[in-house]
């Protein structure tokens, strides 16, 4: 507080408001950040069937792009974040270590970013990717 000219107190500038975060904020900063993590092969579910649709919605003209915040889930209270993450692993990476390194990285961005405490990042692996899977390109129906 501050002294103001009629001698009352008055409220420092950044002191006057407030600021929101919404959930999809967090969740996009979340999964960026777990993305730069090496060993995160993608978010998201690691089913071969909705990384086929996927593949194949990502190869038309004018599709919508995937998310960034795709196997990303944020509660966001007033002074505190909670994250629920679904990852897809590369073959042979340590888990343990990449889940790590994940939990750390979105803890850093998440927490510089918007101010918020993250309170825990539980992290779900869903699926481990194998080398020759991205060699079996999905057959389109599209012509």
């Amino acid at each position: 507080m501050t002294e103001s000219a009629a001698g009352g107190t008055a409220k420092a500038p950044a002191d006057r408001g407030r600021t929101t975060v919404a959930d999809g904020v967090v969740e996009k900063i979340a999964g960026l950040a777990a993305r730069e993590v090496v060993g995160v092969h993608a978010m998201g579910s690691g089913s071969g069937l909705s990384r086929t649709f996927g593949a194949v919605r990502d190869r038309v003209p004018g599709a919508q792009r995937p998310s960034v915040s795709r196997g990303v889930k944020a509660e966001v209270g007033e002074v505190q974040t909670a994250l629920d993450l679904e990852i897809v692993v590369d073959y042979g990476v340590s888990i343990r270590e990449v889940a790590r390194a994940v939990r750390e990285n979105v803890i850093s961005a998440v927490e510089r970013m918007t101010g918020l405490e993250v309170v825990e990042v539980n992290i779900a692996v869903s699926d481990v990717w194998l080398p020759d899977e991205e060699d079996e390109e999905p057959e389109s129906r599209l012509q």
